[in-house]
């Protein structure tokens, strides 16, 4: 495949992708390109690398009904969909965590002279630029913003193999994350539900063709 047909592949992904609301039931997603979304979402970009994220893929239906009750918005999907994704944004993602310190250290393997100069540049960007330290919603609303990076390539990835899906943020917040925690799944509230996304077959055509705003009313070019 050429660049050209890739392009018009990709651009054909996001023609048929739609915000799918009732899923197949009977359809499920293979285990291997179930494997390949999720690899899209973990290899995702993040504000100064700290992947502040964590995927529950909810497959449990006893789970997924004290979901439904509380997601307004995941009524459909909650039933139907092959597999039911929460993404968690991390709580509290400060350069000086210990999180943020293991993942530099153990998983990034950043030399400990070079961590010293990131860790003054990447706080002074936090307190100062962003003035993440004012509260903890802050932190947790930029942590939650890198969420929708991932949640946007598990889209795409999923609509350029055929697999359907819908974003969701239509659920109780406070209720969702009361059900996570009692459940042990948000390690002592060191994660909070961000954004949710359902992923299989659509059982039903959309009844409406896709519609976007005109190419010169969304780009503006500065020369």
């Amino acid at each position: 495949m050429n660049t050209t047909e890739k392009k018009n592949a990709i651009l054909e992904a996001f023609h048929t992708r739609h915000a799918t609301k009732s899923f197949d039931p009977s359809k499920k997603i293979s285990d291997d390109d179930f494997h390949f979304i999720l690899e899209t979402a973990r290899l995702s970009p993040s504000s100064l690398g700290y992947e502040p994220w964590k995927f529950l893929i909810v497959q449990n239906t006893e789970l997924r009904e004290k979901l439904k009750k509380v997601s307004f918005g995941a009524q459909g999907q909650l039933s139907t969909a092959s597999h039911f994704v929460i993404i968690l944004a991390k709580s509290n993602a400060r350069t000086d965590s210990d999180y943020v310190q293991s993942l530099m250290t153990d998983t990034k393997k950043v030399p400990s002279e070079t961590l010293l100069q990131m860790n003054q540049a990447y706080r002074n960007f936090q307190e100062n630029d962003l003035n993440l330290f004012e509260n903890d919603r802050a932190l947790f609303d930029w942590a939650s913003k890198q969420t929708y990076i991932a949640l946007g390539n598990m889209l795409t990835a999923a609509a350029q193999i055929g697999i359907d899906s819908c974003p969701i943020e239509g659920f109780n917040y406070e209720k969702v994350n009361e059900i996570l925690d009692r459940e042990g799944l948000l390690e002592d509230r060191s994660y909070q539900a961000s954004v949710m996304a359902a992923f299989g077959y659509r059982i039903d055509e959309p009844s409406r063709v896709k519609s976007r705003r005109e190419y010169d009313s969304v780009i503006q070019w500065i020369k």
